[in-house]
Parts: C-alpha cells; sequence; structure tokens
C-alpha cells in the first residue's frame, strides 16, 4: 500500500516537474531525490517488522518458562510469578491452539485483539494444562520503531538536499562533457564542418555519446562534399555545351544568313551539344532518383541472352571500326528490370568503343557461374592502371587517357551502370590491364 502510495507520489511530482523547464542537474537530482524517497517507506516498514521479529526468541523462551509452572490463583498467574518476564498479565486457558499452519490465524486473531484497545500483543503457548495466554506491553517497541522511522526520514531529507545543494558540482565533474558537446555543436556550420568534439574528460557512455556524434559528423562532412563536388561537376559539365551553344550561335548570327555552309556547321554542332546536354541531364536525374530512393524497378523474369543479342546487333551498327563477338552461351533467367539491364549492357558496350582503339574487338559474354549469371563486356583497348580501377564507379571521375584523348562523355555511365546491378541485388567486377584490355562482369542471381 505504502509503496504504491510512493509510486504515485513520484509519478505525480514527475509529471508536475516536466512541465517545467529546469536545468538537467537539477532534474537529475530531483529524479535521485524522488527514488529516494520512494524505496524510503518501504524500507522502513521492512526495519520495523525486522524490529519487531527480533523480540520473537526472547519472548518465546520467557513464555515456555512461564508455561511450565502452573498459575497461582487458578488460572491466572500473580504479579510474582511475572516478575522477571516482559509480560503484564497471563492465564491459563482449557482449550488449545493447534500448531502448525491450522493455528495461524487463531494466533494472530489474539495477539491484535487488544493491541488497539491498551497496547497489548497477547501472544499463547501449549501446554499439557491447555493453553496459556500472555501479554505484552509493545508501548517500548512502538517507540523505538517512532524513532527511528522518524530518524530515517530526516537522514533521506537530509540526503535530498545535499543532492540538490550539491547540483552544480554534477554539471561541473559529471555533465560539463554534455554542456561542451551543446556549445560545439551550436558552432558548426558549413564553414567548419571539420570540426570535431573532444572526448578529453568525458568518460563511459558519455565519452561514448561523443564519439558517436563525430562520427556521424564524419559522414555528414564527406556525404556535404560529396554534394559539393557533384554540383562543381555537373556545373563544369554543363558549362562547355552551353559555351559551344552560345558560340555558334554568335557565329550564325554574323555569317549563318548568308553562308550555308556555316549555317549547316553551326545547326549540326548545336545538334550534337544538345544532345550531348539532354544525356547528362537524363543520368543526373537517374542518380538524383537514387539518392532520394525513388528509383523503381519494374521486375519480370527474361533470358539474359536476348538483351546480350540485341545489344550485339547495336554494336555493329554503332562502330564499323571495330570487330564485335558474342561467345556461344546457354539460356538462363533472371528476375529483373529488362530496360535497366539494357541500359547497363549498353553503358559498357559504350565504354569499351569509346576506349578501345580501331581495328580492336570486343567480346560479349553470358554464362552460368553457381547462382548466379555472369555478362561480360571484354575489349582489347589501353587498359585501366591499378591506381585508377579504385575510382572509376566515382561520379564524374575519368581516366587520364581518356581526358589526354578528349574522349566524350561525363563520367557518369559507370556510376549509373553499379546503380543498376546494386539495385538487382547483383556485383559489378572489373578486371583490367594496362596494354592488354579491360573486362567487366555483372553478376546476377538466377531466378528460383
Amino acid at each position: 500500500m505504502l509503496n504504491r502510495f510512493s509510486a504515485w507520489l513520484h509519478q505525480w511530482l514527475v509529471k508536475g516537474v516536466s512541465n517545467l523547464r529546469l536545468s538537467l542537474t537539477l532534474r537529475i537530482a530531483l529524479h535521485y531525490a524522488g527514488q529516494l524517497l520512494r524505496t524510503t517507506l518501504p524500507m522502513m516498514l521492512v526495519l520495523v517488522i525486522a524490529f519487531a521479529v527480533a523480540h520473537v526468541p526472547a519472548l518465546d523462551r520467557a513464555l515456555d518458562e512461564l508455561a511450565a509452572q502452573p498459575p497461582a490463583d487458578g488460572q491466572i498467574y500473580t504479579q510474582e510469578q511475572l516478575s522477571g518476564t516482559p509480560f503484564t498479565q497471563a492465564r491459563l486457558e482449557a482449550e488449545t491452539i493447534e500448531d502448525g499452519l491450522a493455528g495461524i490465524g487463531p494466533r494472530v486473531k489474539l495477539a491484535v485483539s487488544t493491541l488497539k484497545q491498551d497496547g497489548q500483543i497477547w501472544l499463547a503457548s501449549n501446554t499439557v494444562s491447555g493453553c496459556v495466554a500472555a501479554a505484552w506491553k509493545a508501548d517500548q517497541v512502538i517507540y523505538t520503531a517512532k524513532i527511528l522511522l522518524w530518524t530515517f526520514l530526516c537522514i533521506d531529507l537530509f540526503r535530498i538536499l545535499q543532492f540538490l545543494r550539491r547540483r552544480n558540482r554534477l554539471n561541473r565533474k559529471v555533465l560539463k562533457p554534455i554542456t561542451d558537446m551543446a556549445e560545439k555543436a551550436a558552432t558548426l556550420s558549413a564553414n567548419n564542418l571539420s570540426d570535431r568534439i573532444s572526448v578529453e574528460g568525458a568518460k563511459n557512455e558519455l565519452k561514448d555519446l561523443a564519439l558517436v556524434i563525430n562520427g556521424m559528423l564524419d559522414r555528414i562532412e564527406v556525404s556535404y562534399n560529396s554534394q559539393k563536388q557533384f554540383v562543381s561537376d555537373a556545373s563544369h559539365e554543363l558549362r562547355t555545351p552551353i559555351a559551344v551553344i552560345q558560340g555558334y550561335v554568335g557565329m550564325l548570327e554574323r555569317w549563318g544568313k548568308t553562308d550555308k555552309e556555316v549555317l549547316d556547321e553551326g545547326i549540326a554542332a548545336i545538334s550534337q551539344e544538345a544532345a550531348s546536354m539532354k544525356e547528362l541531364v537524363e543520368r543526373l536525374l537517374f542518380l538524383a532518383r537514387h539518392d532520394k530512393k525513388t528509383l523503381m524497378l519494374e521486375m519480370e523474369a527474361f533470358d539474359p541472352l536476348e538483351v546480350m543479342s540485341e545489344i550485339h546487333r547495336e554494336a555493329k551498327m554503332l562502330s564499323a571500326d571495330h570487330a564485335f563477338c558474342l561467345e556461344p552461351a546457354q539460356n538462363t533467367t533472371i528476375n529483373g528490370d529488362k530496360d535497366m539491364i539494357k541500359q547497363l549492357m549498353r553503358i559498357l558496350l559504350d565504354n569499351a568503343i569509346k576506349y578501345t582503339p580501331a581495328g580492336g574487338s570486343i567480346t560479349l559474354g553470358v554464362k552460368k557461374e553457381g547462382r548466379n549469371c555472369v555478362l561480360t563486356v571484354s575489349d582489347t583497348g589501353a587498359g585501366i592502371s591499378a591506381d585508377e580501377l579504385t575510382k572509376v564507379f566515382e561520379r564524374f571521375y575519368r581516366c587520364d587517357d581518356a581526358r589526354r584523348s578528349q574522349t566524350s562523355g561525363h563520367g557518369l555511365g559507370l556510376s549509373i551502370a553499379r546503380i543498376i546491378v546494386s539495385a538487382h541485388k547483383g556485383k559489378l567486377k572489373v578486371r583490367s590491364k594496362v596494354g592488354v584490355g579491360t573486362t567487366f562482369s555483372v553478376l546476377l542471381p538466377l531466378a528460383e
């Protein structure tokens, strides 16, 4: 009962205090003060019961000694017989009280029957002649218990006041790292994302919290820098075709109205640059949909050999300067977005055509490896160095050889290819050797 009341009081206080804007240290102090009060009442009750139980062995011995002698006045024990015992009166009754569990109820009823009236507790013990009932005056024990109760209550109140009075010390020694974190977080902006929260002086959970926040700032900085680089590279890629279009428009304004060759050249160049810009914008939109998790796939079961055969036919029309070969393959079935897989293979084929000199060969392949279907595009081009091999899938990245040769492209194709493969729960691998050639392998899980 007391425990429920203390719990209700604690919850009521917590709800009332939570509506106020208090410092963290004060709220911690109030919380532990409430926990202290909540445990005080049950603890004091247990202490009183233990104090009362401690008297039981002495009372049992005194009652047995009294029961060993018959009452001098009939059924009533005289004060001379009670001298030296803790009892104020005693009598012999003819009816005995059963031993064991059956006798607990009558003994308790006898014990508390006169407690409220005269503060006495009646105890009983069976003898050969009957049942000896003796009255024990509990005033002294109750008085001692009250003193203990008030003593513990005063001690707890003193401890509560100490909690509240020393909350500033708690703030300085324990919660200062949290204050430092808040101050550092308030100063962070795009100009100083490299700053980190100091973990010096922080321990245990607060140190873990500081490390977690620093890790989060690392990821935010990487993401922010990637976004900045993405915008910068996109602006750079768009600046070139816009400048070319503006140059040809100026040329057409000056000479294109009278010179048909200039007109045709300008229209062709503007058309080409517009197509390049369109391709770049479409690829940027693809990447944006992926970044926003809005890229949707239309999954279906199909044979990838059909896609590779179509890509092989297109390749022959795209370039007459290269030899294209489709290796013999067996039919397989995968689950995926057919158009996306076709776009993926076109990207890899376009890369192979760009970086393979005239007269080189490009080989397409389809095969089964375990539970995967492997689509390959191999070329006999210049190859990729080991240092650049790990960067070819980054957005807007182009190898130095490609830049020197002025090969057209924006450096987004392989990034999109990796996204498509990842969306199909596959793997994209590349193997290359400078002067020998490059092989891209797409591993896609077979349909069950």
